[in-house]
């Protein structure tokens, strides 16, 4: 007598049921999540372009070496009047030279210390020496640019910009001594509204 033969097994395999572990494992890890959310909110790229760097601008102490060629000048003529001895000169020598010293050093400090960068995603404030404080303020929650100027940094271009924005850490972002500060403020501006329209936001109602 035959037995029946069995039918054939079906080498068809359903891929709901035995899904890829490698597949479900990337669409579930957080940093895959991230990375993919964005880059479709920016347009498929999330490289950042640097758009511009910067520091504290000699000309903006020009105002402090008039000042103080002005105090030198005055501290001379009152001790003539005073008709000092040597030693009353010597004191007085000695007070103008540390007046120019102090000047000279809070202008390296500022120099050497202060550095700003601009990206077309956030701007960048670093400053101090031994002890360094970074500010980062996103593009997308700066909300005013504005900037200010003396009398003497209108003359010559420099000035200082204010940066309000959303942040927490960081609601008011003051930066000093920046050279042709209109163009830098123009700058921040239209990177902004770039950003913001890139996320699909309207400008007016944030």
């Amino acid at each position: 007598m035959n037995e029946p033969t069995p039918p054939p097994r079906s080498t068809d395999r359903d891929p709901s049921a035995d899904p890829d572990p490698s597949a479900s494992g990337s669409a579930g890890d957080p940093k895959s999540r991230f990375t993919e959310l964005a880059r479709s909110r920016q347009g498929g790229s999330i490289e950042e372009s640097s758009l511009w760097t910067g520091s504290y601008s000699p000309k903006a102490m020009i105002g402090a070496w008039f000042g103080g060629a002005i105090a030198t000048l005055v501290t001379l003529v009152v001790a003539l009047m005073m008709g000092l001895g040597g030693k009353g000169w010597g004191i007085t020598l000695l007070l103008i030279a540390l007046g120019w010293l102090l000047t000279a050093g809070f202008y390296w400090y500022r120099r050497l210390s202060v550095h700003y960068t601009l990206s077309d995603q956030r701007l960048v404030h670093e400053s101090g020496l031994l002890w360094r404080t970074v500010d980062r303020v996103e593009l997308i929650d700066v909300d005013d640019v504005t900037y200010r100027q003396g009398p003497i940094e209108r003359a010559l271009g420099v000035g200082t910009i204010v940066v309000s924005s959303s942040d927490r850490t960081s609601p008011e972002l003051i930066l000093p001594g920046i050279d042709r500060v209109r163009e830098v403020a123009d700058l921040i501006d239209d990177a902004r509204r770039t950003e913001r329209r890139s996320r699909g936001l309207h400008i007016e109602s944030i």
